[in-house]
């Protein structure tokens, strides 16, 4: 890896399940491929896997045999929607699901042989605020966080920003809004968490909008395919598209050698990273 391309390193997370984060992952992926990107989205939810699922994919290997040393990153990516290469994770693998952070850094680090084919690269959390979770977030150059209108989402999306910034220095977080009935919805609901973070926190949110609750959302992964690509005119494609966008003018990494390189190394160095 010669480090002359600059990597966009994003995690989608939210705190809790059911808050249409693989969702956010996937559509923003595209979004991004449709503006010229070249993205890369790995399932980061090491015993839980579903994007190939939602993608109705077939994967014949994942990231599993590349911690065994029985692939290369390259072999295990599968072409999705856009042209948008996905990682797939181990699905039901308790093994998968209790890596130590050599075995992070071991998958991490695997990164290295596509740093210079590539332009974003988006990691698709589990939830909760496990070891697993705060250990890929930490690790990425931006955290993108998915709320919803009901109290255990705020709740659970509070934990994790409060675990990010006490135990891994974190304090800047990217905020969207998912399944509003309005704008003004979004923004509200933004607002209660503001209000909370910054009693309690010293933390930065910013707002990146909100997707609408769409009836397209769920005939699309009945359909095992992303919004953008099965209902394209959609009210809900429209918001990934606008959220995309504003992704898409986030600074890039300021360091000549790039951002895949920071990514691993802030894997390894544990929790106190800075």
């Amino acid at each position: 890896m010669n480090g002359l391309n600059p990597v966009q390193v994003v995690s989608v997370t939210g705190g809790k399940g059911g808050v249409g984060k693989s969702n956010v992952s996937v559509n923003l992926a595209i979004g991004l491929a449709e503006q010229g990107k070249r993205v890369v989205l790995l399932d980061a939810d090491l015993g839980l896997a579903n994007l190939d699922i939602l993608l109705g994919l077939s994967v014949n290997r994942n990231i599993a045999d590349v911690l065994n040393g029985e692939a290369q990153l390259s072999d295990v990516m599968v072409e999705g929607p856009a042209g948008i290469k996905i990682i797939p994770a181990s699905s039901g693998t308790q093994q998968m699901a209790n890596l130590g952070e050599v075995e992070h850094a071991g998958i991490i680090s695997a990164f290295s042989e596509l740093g210079d084919f590539i332009d974003v690269l988006i990691i698709d959390t589990a939830a909760g605020i496990s070891k697993t979770v705060t250990s890929f977030v930490r690790a990425t150059q931006e955290a993108l966080v998915v709320v919803t209108d009901e109290p255990t989402s705020i709740t659970d999306a509070y934990a994790l920003i409060k675990v990010l910034n006490r135990d891994c220095r974190m304090n800047r977080f990217r905020i969207v809004s998912n399944m509003v009935r309005t704008p003004k919805e979004g923004q509200l609901l933004y607002n209660k968490l503001v209000k909370v973070t910054d009693r309690f926190l010293d933390v930065s949110l910013q707002y990146c909008g909100s997707i609408p609750m769409d009836e397209a959302v769920r005939k699309a992964v009945q359909r095992q395919k992303a919004v953008l690509e099965a209902y394209p005119r959609s009210k809900a494609a429209v918001a990934y598209r606008t959220l995309a966008q504003r992704v898409a003018q986030w600074p890039l990494p300021s360091t000549p050698k790039g951002n895949l390189e920071f990514f691993v190394e802030r894997l390894i160095q544990g929790p106190g990273a800075a």
